[in-house]
């Protein structure tokens, strides 16, 4: 069973979080999709683009993947997943390139809820300080 990957995003956010995956995962290039949201675009019309990027997916269950709660893109996906009977959808905002990295890993095989929870953990784990501690010798005297 494979999980299709949609994300949903302002423009050109989608896009590109496509584009970085894609860059280490080719393989995962058919279960992995991208609306990208226009600011101008009335949420009617995203709804059909969304639509019709779920529908190319082809897959049994789809995880889509918001930038923001509350945002436009983020509505939408909630209102797409509500109105599909089939495939199974569940949504997941805070995109970010260590989840979208997980979601392309572990797309096949796991079920819709098992990778759920792997790419929210991908994406809270991706998530550290990396700021260089001074070294001695860099500390000023």
């Amino acid at each position: 069973m494979s999980t299709g990957i949609l994300i949903m995003a302002h423009a050109p956010l989608a896009s590109a979080l496509r584009s970085t995956v894609l860059h280490a995962l080719q393989d995962c290039a058919p279960l992995l999709v991208a609306v990208d949201v226009r600011a101008d675009a009335p949420p009617a019309q995203t709804l059909a683009q969304a639509q019709a990027a779920l529908k190319s997916l082809q897959a049994d269950e789809v995880l889509i993947v918001a930038d923001v709660v509350g945002a436009t893109p983020c509505n939408v996906a909630n209102q797409l997943a509500a109105s599909v009977s089939q495939p199974r959808c569940r949504v997941l905002a805070g995109a970010n390139v260590p989840m979208l990295l997980r979601a392309g890993t572990y797309c096949s095989g796991q079920g819709l809820d098992a990778l759920l929870q792997r790419v929210r953990e991908g994406g809270i784990q991706g998530v550290l300080e990396c700021t260089p501690l001074p070294t001695s010798s860099s500390v000023p005297t």
